[in-house]
Parts: C-alpha cells; sequence; structure tokens
C-alpha cells in the first residue's frame, strides 16, 4: 500500500522523473498523489497534489529542481481530497513530508502542537509530521529534527522528509519499507524496487529503526534511535528493465499469466539443490507450519495437502493474520515456513516476528530481493517469478506452488519425479493457453458475466483451488463467489443453489474425482449450471474446460484456468485487471 518515490543529483527534470516512478507503483493501490520539487536556487518547495488517480497527470508547470519526492496515497486518516494527499507541509512551507503507514499517538502530539499554534490543514496524521519537524527545528539541525519527531511516533512508519534549505532526503523507517537506490551523482529512495530498476541495481534495504541521510553524492546510514552510523552494504538487483513493462501485452495481468510455463520450468530446473538442502532442515524440525495471507494462504494449505500426500509429513497450516494466536505451541525446534509474494505483508512480519521470539527458524519463499520478510528469515528462497505488477497475484502463486512441489518430492528423495510433474503442469499450462482453449473460456466469461454468485467446490488440493479461484473471480470482476469443500455442500451452502446457479466443480485424475463428482452432481440436481475442469467431460457438466492431469501438479493448470476466467469476466464488465478497486498489491498496514 503507498507508493514513495524521490531523486537527488544532477537532472533538473526530477519532478518528471518522479511523477513517472509513482506511475509504476501504481500497482501498490492509492487513491490520491502528490510531488514535490525543491525549486532550483529558489529555496522554494512547490507541491502538486490530487484525489484520484494519476492517469495522463503532468508536471510540466513545475519549477526546475534536481531534488524532488512524490507519493501514492492509500486513505487511513482523512477523506480522498487534495488537501489530504501527501506530500505535507508544516506552517512555514519550508519542510514537506510524506509518510508510509499510521501514526498511532497522532492525535496527542496534534493537540500539543495545537497548543504552540500551528495550524492545520488537512486531516491526517501525516500532516502533523511536518510540523513536529518544523517544532524540533527551532533548536536542532534538520537532519536531527527529522530524527528525533520520528522518535516521537507510535506505529509502524516510514518517512520522507526535504526541507526548503537544504539539498537532501531524510528517511527514516520501523515497519513499512524503504529501499535507497545508488546512481552515479544521484541518489534514489523508493517504497518498491520496481521503481528503482531503471535507474540502478545497487540498493540498500533500509531495516527497521534506521534512517538515512540523503544527498547526490552521499548516503549515510545510522540507528535513529542511538544516531549511530552504520556502515552501507549495497545489495545488486537481477531484475531488468523489460520485466517491468507490458511489452506486447494489453495488461500486466495478461503478460504475468503468459510468463507462467516458463517460470514453473525454470524452477523445475534449477531449484533442486535448494530444494534438497532445505529438506534436510524441515527433517530435523518438531513442528512445522506453513503460513500465508490472500491467495499465499491458499498456497500454504495446497502445501499441507501436499506434504501430506507426497511426503507423508504433517505440516500444520495457518492464515498470516491468524498466526499470531498459534504462538503458544512454538519453541526452538518449529519451523516457520511464511510464504509471500512481496515480502512486506504486515500480517506475515509481524507473526514472523512473534514466532522469532519463541525461538522458531523462520523459512521466507517470496519474490522480492531484500525485502523484509527474506531478511527477517533463516532460510530463505525467491520465487524466481520476475516482478509481477498486477495486484492480483498469478506467477508468483503457481511459483510457490511449484517450489513446494519439490519440495515435497525431495522429502523423499524422489526430487527427479518432482521435476517430471512440474513439467507435466507446464504442458497442461501451454495447451490451456492456446487460442482454442482461451476463446472457450472468453466464451463462459461472457456467459456468467451478468452472475451475481458463482459457487466453487473441489475437495483434497482441489479445495485451496477452489478458494484461490473464488477470491480472483471476487477482486477482479467484483462478483460474488465463493470457494468451499465440497464435502461441506450438505452443511449449509447448497441452500443457496438454484436455477442456474454458476457452479464451478475442479475434477482432477487423483483420489478425490468421485467426490468431486458427487458434488457437482448435487448441485445439479438443485438447477445449477455446472462447470467441470477436468481431464475428461461427463455428462453432468454443462459447460466442460478440459486441464491435462499433472499428477499433484495438476493444482497448477487448474489455478490458472481460475485466473483466466477472472481475467476474462473482468474484461466483460470492463474493469482494471491489473488495478482492483480498493486493493493493493503489499499489504503493509494493519
Amino acid at each position: 500500500m503507498c507508493g514513495i518515490f524521490g531523486i537527488v543529483g544532477h537532472r533538473s527534470n526530477s519532478a518528471k522523473i518522479v511523477l513517472e516512478g509513482l506511475k509504476s507503483l501504481e500497482y501498490r493501490g492509492y487513491d490520491s498523489w502528490g510531488v514535490a520539487v525543491l525549486a532550483e536556487n529558489q529555496e522554494r518547495i512547490i507541491v502538486k497534489k490530487k484525489a484520484g488517480k494519476i492517469k495522463d497527470a503532468k508536471v510540466d508547470e513545475m519549477p526546475k529542481g534536481s531534488l524532488a519526492f512524490g507519493h501514492t496515497r492509500w486513505a487511513t486518516h482523512g477523506g480522498v481530497i487534495d488537501v489530504n494527499a501527501h506530500p505535507h507541509l508544516d506552517c512555514t512551507k519550508k519542510i514537506a513530508v510524506v509518510q508510509n503507514g499510521i501514526v498511532e499517538n497522532y492525535e496527542e502530539i496534534k493537540k500539543k502542537l495545537l497548543q504552540k499554534k500551528h495550524k492545520f490543514i488537512s486531516e491526517t496524521d501525516t500532516e502533523i509530521i511536518s510540523h513536529l519537524i518544523e517544532e524540533y527545528g527551532k533548536k536542532n539541525s534538520f537532519a536531527k529534527s527529522v530524527r528525533m519527531a520520528f522518535n516521537d511516533l507510535k506505529g509502524l512508519n516510514a518517512i520522507i522528509a526535504i526541507c526548503a534549505y537544504e539539498k537532501k532526503f531524510v528517511v527514516a523507517r520501523n515497519g513499512s519499507p524503504l529501499i535507497i537506490g545508488f546512481g552515479n551523482h544521484e541518489n534514489f529512495v523508493a517504497s518498491d524496487v520496481a521503481a528503482l530498476i531503471p535507474y540502478t541495481r545497487q540498493v540498500f534495504f533500509l531495516e527497521d529503526d534506521q534512517m538515512a541521510i540523503i544527498e547526490g553524492d552521499d548516503v549515510k546510514i545510522k540507528n535513529v534511535i542511538s544516531g549511530k552510523k552504520i556502515k552501507i552494504i549495497p545489495q545488486e538487483l537481477t531484475w531488468d528493465v523489460k520485466q517491468v513493462e507490458k511489452g506486447k501485452f494489453p495488461d500486466y495481468m495478461t503478460k504475468e499469466i503468459w510468463e507462467q510455463p516458463k517460470v514453473i520450468a525454470n524452477i523445475a530446473e534449477n531449484s533442486v539443490k535448494d530444494a534438497e538442502k532445505l529438506s534436510e532442515t524441515i527433517k530435523k524440525s518438531r513442528g512445522s507450519y506453513f503460513l500465508g495471507c490472500g491467495s499465499a494462504s491458499y498456497v500454504a494449505m495446497a502445501g499441507s495437502y501436499l506434504f501430506s500426500k507426497i511426503a507423508k509429513r504433517h505440516i500444520n497450516f495457518a492464515i498470516g493474520s491468524e498466526f499470531g494466536y498459534h504462538l503458544d505451541f512454538l519453541n526452538s525446534k518449529s519451523f516457520v515456513i511464511a510464504i509471500s509474494q512481496s515480502g512486506e505483508t504486515m500480517d506475515i512480519i509481524e507473526s514472523v516476528k512473534k514466532a522469532k521470539e519463541k525461538g522458531a527458524k523462520i523459512f521466507a519463499l517470496v519474490n522480492v530481493l531484500g525485502s523484509t520478510l527474506y531478511r527477517l528469515a533463516d532460510y530463505k528462497m525467491l520465487i524466481g517469478a520476475g516482478p509481477e505488477k498486477a495486484v492480483a497475484s498469478t506467477k508468483a502463486v503457481t511459483g510457490q506452488l511449484a517450489h513446494l512441489i519439490l519440495l515435497a518430492y525431495a522429502m523423499i528423495g524422489r526430487i527427479r519425479d518432482g521435476q517430471l510433474v512440474l513439467f507435466q503442469a507446464v504442458k497442461s499450462v501451454e495447451k490451456i493457453i492456446t487460442p482454442k482453449n482461451i476463446n472457450s473460456i472468453k466464451k463462459l466469461a461472457s456467459i456468467l458475466k451478468k452472475s451475481e454468485h458463482i459457487y466453487v467446490i473441489g475437495r483434497g488440493l482441489s479445495y485451496p483451488t477452489s478458494l484461490e479461484t473464488a477470491i480472483k473471480i471476487k477482486e477482479l470482476s467484483y462478483i460474488h463467489a465463493e470457494g468451499m469443500a465440497a464435502g461441506e455442500l450438505k452443511h449449509g451452502p447448497l441452500a443457496l443453489v438454484t436455477k442456474r446457479t454458476p457452479c464451478i466443480a475442479f475434477l482432477p485424475k487423483d483420489e478425490t474425482y468421485g467426490a468431486n463428482l458427487a458434488g457437482a452432481m448435487e448441485m445439479k440436481a438443485r438447477g445449477g449450471f455446472v462447470i467441470g475442469i477436468s481431464h475428461k467431460p461427463h455428462e453432468v457438466f454443462d459447460y466442460y474446460l478440459r486441464v491435462d492431469d499433472a499428477k499433484e501438479a495438476t493444482i497448477i493448470p487448474n489455478i490458472v484456468v481460475g485466473q483466466l476466467l477472472a481475467y476474462y469476466l473482468t474484461m466483460e464488465l470492463g474493469n482494471d485487471p491489473d488495478k482492483p478497486r480498493n486493493l493493493a498489491k503489499s499489504v503493509t498496514v494493519k
């Protein structure tokens, strides 16, 4: 949630560069935006900010300057109006601040500042930060004032501040991500590496309770509490510019769906050693847990099935936001497998921190090098899906599943079999995205587009598949969809099935086929319109989509069908597939 991008150096068109940087972060989710530039040779900060989306916004009227920063806001305090957008100024208009996070004690601070005659124009918690820096600045340097102000804040926050008299950023973080990018006589700061890739590969991920003073030719890192200087050890990004561009595709979601065969094949070919090494660590643990949020939670659930079925090993499953209530059983022999695309999901991070306090070892399966979860983990593995910019995760989800399948087979010394089933999944997905099958999915989307409710059922591995398909339909098309275990139909949900109610049933070629078919028949008997997704047709299906068998890895092509159905429903309804309403790619606030 929220995006931050800033540049300081030698380019006089910094405001335009910042605007483009914000556009590259739109997928994080936002409802307003703003840019501030330090006007060249004028000791003046000029701000432009607006409620709504950036779209075709321009900053041509803003003055030249080689220091600028911007923000895309996700409203928490105050409505979605221009005045509540970031950046926020102090009373003198000489200090500007942007912030990600929530200042939990802002009312207390604001009350004190009002007593000192500060005037506020917005409803946000962020504005108090600029005034607090102003107040401390009456007796201290700018950098020290920012540090003192930040230490007064309660909650998880990341801030960037500038002042009209100094050509530098002063930034600090505790919770929300901030990344520094090192350029040639210029430096950058951003909330996501995606914005930095066009300019640099050398980055530093700011840790909690760290601050940075960033100038065009110098960066200093300090502990924000003690002020002690910290050595900078940059990391090199491996993503390239082409990976964050749409290329020939109409949107990022299409691009990322079509990239899945390559991602899965790459995992099958290149992740064997990592899987074998990690499997030995899991074997030594006593009490293991899979956890994730959203789509990653369904991957985590699927992991518990995969390890039971393939490796004959029980691993507990928990939703990331609920895992904090499972901690009583953790000890130094526990092993927590945390799954996340961004590695910045606050619910996961907070649970992992609590688990570490209990002595548990952490394994992170993430897509972003240097993300908070990546750095917290004792063991880590990159999904290797490349940058994913559509809010609804696709290739990261199937990539996560591919790693877990390989890992489960590594547990029993049959990793070659794991590779083979993944290659079968690659072939199955490649067949799904052929023009003939795409047209069949498009036709189904045109039939379902006026539906109020869609029900999705499955058993075993098809249960998390049904949940993932339902969430994709919900978040993209805004049609209510409910995924459920097929065996639960008679325990309540069947009451909702009436004539022509769309009912999607996953029936892979495994031990669940007959029981799943019985569920489809129950829905059909109540008048439901049954869509069968299976390796073979059946007379109970009103509509049939074929998915070739890939044994345990059939979950991957089945999920791809769900992705495509959600996508084409979205296109039928005229929604934006990359940026669904009310949602963000990285959920960095609680």
